[in-house]
């Protein structure tokens, strides 16, 4: 959005400085093309004179001495016709002279002596030149123009004068490059200037994106801080931070009901428990002894799901720091750690394409926990004879897909933890990773059914993701994926 802002700023002053510095060149060569117009027709109009008054050789040996001087020193042609077109008198030489000797022809070919030829005939009923084609850096190089011998219906003839623009061309440069050069230092600084009221509007509106952004991340703590800006944005952050408090305190009460009532629940349950082991050996075998052991498991099933909750009320308040963590060391030594207990199950535990050297920012320990999780849920509901492996690796980044593995360039860690069970229906895959969820055919087995949730929520304030997805040909895969460290 500030580029969008800054880009609109900078059209609109681009804008305004070609509507303010395009009329003013513009009105400077108009100046100049008039400027050199009434310094050439003065001269015209002496030269008329002296064609008007000629009677004798002397007059016209005169009238060539003056039109040569002329010449000579403008570099101009000049060129005296009578009232028929004949030309009585020229000089000058070069580009100049043709194109005075063009414009005094009817039928000259040449590209540009349209203008003097309309000139002339002009002159001859009377009119001076009164207007030049406007001057610009690329031209004209040569302008014509006629004034007439006598007056009204004593016309004689015309004087033509084909004048070089090379120095009102080149004052027009030097004009233009002036107002180019102050156009762009204005634009320079009015670029400058919208710079920081860009930055100034924006500032509140980035803190504010960040401030969400890590809020919609879990940092319950998170607040915009930027006090500059609008006083619209000002008060826009104010009411954002009062939100984001009671949000926080509204969770955070919350987070500490299901804490506190885990916690005081867990002693009485604990000496219920007790109570009814000691009970046990005063009960006759018969059906009461079975609904004791009955009892005696739900009591400590129950007590399991304390330890969740509040295992999920420690995770989810996101009190502790990320820190680095070297994933491929957490994926040995769990592996190692699990291996009698899969040994013990009938079930082989297989580390595949571990790559070393794999680190990423996480919260304390973040792959060992999320991956005791995985591998506590692939012992309980995985079958005798069945296979699990256990693959790590880094994932590039950009990629959807890839080895497990595969090391590249810095992008995600990859933890992905496979089995060739029967697997979950494709339907009940989502389920998976909610709180107290189970699929039909496992309601019995053992477990809170917040192993997955509180793995999954360790890997979100990790900045990460947890996967769940059916395994070819059949099985369950279930992929960690964690910001890889610098």
């Amino acid at each position: 959005m500030r580029r969008r802002l800054l880009a609109v700023l900078m059209v609109l002053m681009g804008a305004a400085a070609l509507l303010l510095c395009v009329p003013l060149a513009d009105a400077y060569a108009r100046g100049r093309t008039e400027h050199l117009l009434l310094q050439r027709r003065s001269e015209a109009v002496r030269f008329a004179d002296l064609a008007d008054r000629m009677r004798s050789a002397a007059d016209r040996a005169e009238l060539s001495a003056e039109i040569g001087r002329y010449a000579q020193l403008y570099g101009a042609g000049v060129v005296v016709v009578d009232s028929s077109g004949a030309t009585v008198a020229r000089a000058g030489t070069g580009a100049a002279a043709e194109a005075a000797t063009d414009a005094a022809t009817d039928d000259s070919p040449r590209v540009g002596t349209s203008d003097g030829a309309d000139a002339r005939r002009r002159a001859l009923t009377g009119r001076s030149t009164d207007r030049l084609p406007t001057l610009r850096p690329w031209g004209p190089r040569t302008v014509v123009l006629a004034e007439p011998v006598g007056r009204d219906e004593r016309v004689s003839g015309a004087v033509l004068m084909a004048v070089p623009t090379e120095a009102a061309r080149r004052d027009v440069t030097v004009r233009w490059s002036l107002i180019a050069a102050g156009a762009f230092a204005a634009f320079a600084a009015a670029a400058l200037v919208a710079a920081g009221i860009t930055r100034w509007l924006m500032r509140p509106v980035l803190d504010l994106d960040r401030a969400v952004e890590r809020l919609t991340a879990g940092s319950l703590h998170a607040r915009a801080v930027s006090d500059t800006g609008p006083p619209e944005l000002r008060h826009l952050r104010q009411h954002f931070n009062t939100m984001a408090e009671a949000m926080a305190d509204s969770i955070g009460r919350q987070r500490d009901f299901v804490a506190d009532a885990s916690h005081q629940l867990r002693n009485p349950l604990a000496t219920l428990v007790l109570q009814l082991e000691n009970v046990e050996p005063h009960i006759a075998p018969g059906p009461g002894l079975a609904e004791h052991g009955r009892a005696l498991d739900e009591a400590e099933r129950l007590e399991e799901l304390l330890d969740g909750l509040l295992a999920l009320a420690r995770v989810e308040s996101g009190t502790a720091e990320l820190t680095e963590e070297d994933v491929s060391r957490a994926v040995r030594e769990r592996v190692a750690a699990w291996t009698p207990v899969f040994r013990a199950a009938g079930v082989d535990l297989v580390a595949a394409d571990l790559a070393e050297g794999l680190r990423a920012r996480t919260l304390p320990d973040a792959a060992g926990r999320v991956l005791d999780a995985l591998l506590d849920n692939a012992v309980k509901f995985v079958p005798r004879g069945s296979r699990v492996e256990v693959r790590a690796g880094r994932e590039a980044a950009g990629s959807t897909a890839g080895p497990a593995g595969s090391v590249g360039p810095a992008g995600s860690v990859v933890v992905r933890v496979t089995d060739d069970g029967p697997g979950v229906p494709e339907e009940h895959l989502p389920l998976l990773l909610r709180r107290f969820a189970r699929s039909p055919e496992h309601q019995n087995v053992p477990g809170s059914g917040l192993g997955l949730a509180i793995a999954d929520e360790i890997a979100r304030i990790s900045g990460g993701r947890l996967d769940v997805g059916g395994h070819e040909p059949h099985g369950l895969m279930v992929e960690l994926r964690l910001p890889a460290s610098g």
